[in-house]
């Protein structure tokens, strides 16, 4: 079935052709702990930048925040935690 729209393969928009409609942008944000009113804004503001720039409608957008605790993730050869 084509997911998006609930069509058989037989009948689905053919390779490389989309439409406005058809684009489902999922946007992954990886870092570390964050307020849950820091990220609803966050959340806010990728989707309109997405909204403005690919003309899809807000419910088409996906943002998935990945956070990952400051003892799990390093740089420059030490561990954030450690910082």
């Amino acid at each position: 079935m084509d997911w998006w729209h609930g069509r058989p393969p037989s009948v689905a928009r053919p390779p490389g052709k989309t439409t406005r409609e058809s684009v489902m942008p999922i946007v992954t944000i990886q870092q570390g702990p964050r307020d849950t009113e820091l990220k609803r804004d966050l959340v806010k503001r990728v989707t309109d930048a997405f909204v403005d720039a690919y003309g899809v409608p807000a419910e088409s957008v996906q943002v998935w925040i990945h956070e990952v605790p400051a003892d799990s993730w390093g740089a420059a050869g030490k561990l954030t935690a450690d910082r």
